[in-house]
């Protein structure tokens, strides 16, 4: 088996000593699912990613999943096997590798020429696991136990550890002609004629530390794709088209885990969403603890209204270096709202909305009051584009004469200073 040198990385679990091993109970599958389970073990003991292991101290159950291709009509189901590490994971504290931001990135590849979206083959494979670690990882299966070698997809802080590596390698790189987020790649060119000389950069890197690209994912020489959920393209960042079909093709609700399945879409999409938190307030109150789920004629016309602005959502603009940005305010009974906007030429576009339902005391803030907490809410979400850029914060009332007062109310102090 080839991979990283573990000189370079290595996967550790850093496993706290306080928690006791735990060893699940084997779960019982029918004969298709093992049929699916011990090809996937015949595969990984034959590439050296696995072992046999006996007497372990931890246990862990495998899990079977379809792949999200697979729920396709008219393709042949597709699953992966995965190992429920919920036990192990609770053991092992976070990593805390400080890992991209992806609104971030998606602007840094917004606006460039020619794109390519390059995916790692079986990534977090290439790393090995550290070896004192390997036989905490122990799985059972119905063909016998078996533990890690390589580090496995499902463990708590696999993620961290790729961007830590991934980091290292391209550290030339970043920000400049390539982003990466874990095993997601993108080379970026303002000139479509540099993207060569671009990519050759990035493969060097690469074959370097022995990393190879998924071809069925990688999509070379464009003028856009799909990267983190977004679009991309050289004249902006849009929604992802499945995201928005997500929306615009769900059911009225029916029970309590739909309306959660339907804010979570929203959630997704929230950048684009102008006054997010107003248009699905109803949506919020249903979720409510100790509320009866009721879908009301109102619901449903919030529910159509959301859809009827998902069908064109808006363009985003990236922010040029360095250049002004303007930040609209907007308050309301049940929520406060902001828009981030650049101009060019006299006209101004959108590069982020932001919203937030107004909780407990909070109804209860005078206009003014609710302007702060709506400038807070977007300077902390927002906080990238605050250290980056001069922010003209537009609004028809006189805040910086209001937030310079010395008799603020101890609310607003508070916001100020938090």
């Amino acid at each position: 088996m080839t991979g990283i040198d573990p000189q370079v990385i290595t996967h550790k679990l850093n496993v706290n000593p306080a928690h006791k091993p735990v060893k699940q109970k084997r779960r019982r599958f029918a004969r298709e699912r093992n049929d699916i389970i011990n090809q996937e073990v015949e595969t990984l003991l034959r590439t050296g990613k696995i072992r046999e292991v006996n007497y372990p101290n931890w246990l862990a159950n495998v899990v079977v999943v379809q792949k999200k291709k697979g729920h396709q009509k008219g393709k042949k189901l597709m699953w992966r096997v995965c190992v429920d590490f919920t036990d192990l994971n609770k053991a092992c504290p976070k990593d805390s590798f400080l890992m991209p931001h992806i609104d971030v990135l998606a602007d840094a590849t917004a606006g460039h020429e020619m794109l390519t979206f390059m995916d790692a083959f079986s990534g977090y494979h290439k790393i090995q696991l550290h070896l004192e670690d390997q036989e905490k990882t122990a799985f059972i299966t119905e063909t016998g136990t078996y533990c890690y070698v390589v580090m496995p997809f499902s463990l708590k802080n696999a993620g961290a550890t790729f961007q830590r590596l991934v980091t290292m390698i391209f550290k030339d790189q970043l920000g400049k002609t390539l982003e990466v987020y874990i095993d997601d790649m993108l080379v970026r060119s303002k000139k479509a004629t540099d993207h060569i000389d671009h990519l050759r950069n990035s493969f060097q890197k690469l074959q370097e530390y022995n990393l190879k690209l998924n071809p069925v994912k990688c999509t070379f020489g464009v003028s856009s794709g799909e990267f983190l959920g977004y679009i991309v393209s050289e004249r902006g960042i849009e929604a992802s088209l499945e995201q928005v079909r997500a929306i615009l093709d769900i059911e009225s609700p029916k029970s309590i885990k739909d309306v959660q399945r339907l804010t979570g879409r929203v959630a997704a999409l929230n950048r684009f969403i102008s006054k997010s938190s107003n248009r699905c307030r109803l949506f919020y109150d249903v979720l409510r603890k100790n509320k009866k789920f009721e879908w009301t004629e109102q619901h449903e016309k919030s529910l159509q209204q959301l859809k009827e602005y998902m069908t064109t959502p808006p363009l985003l603009t990236k922010p040029k270096d360095s250049k002004e940005l303007h930040l609209y305010l907007a308050v309301s009974e049940h929520a406060v709202s902001a828009v981030l906007t650049r101009e060019e030429d006299g006209y101004q576009t959108p590069v982020y909305y932001v919203s937030k339902s107004l909780n407990g005391p909070e109804f209860r803030y005078a206009l003014l009051e609710k302007l702060v907490l709506a400038l807070i809410t977007a300077s902390v979400k927002l906080r990238p584009y605050f250290e980056s850029h001069s922010i003209c914060v537009r609004t028809n009332y006189l805040m910086k004469s209001i937030m310079r007062k010395p008799e603020l109310t101890g609310r607003m102090i508070n916001g100020q200073y938090s």
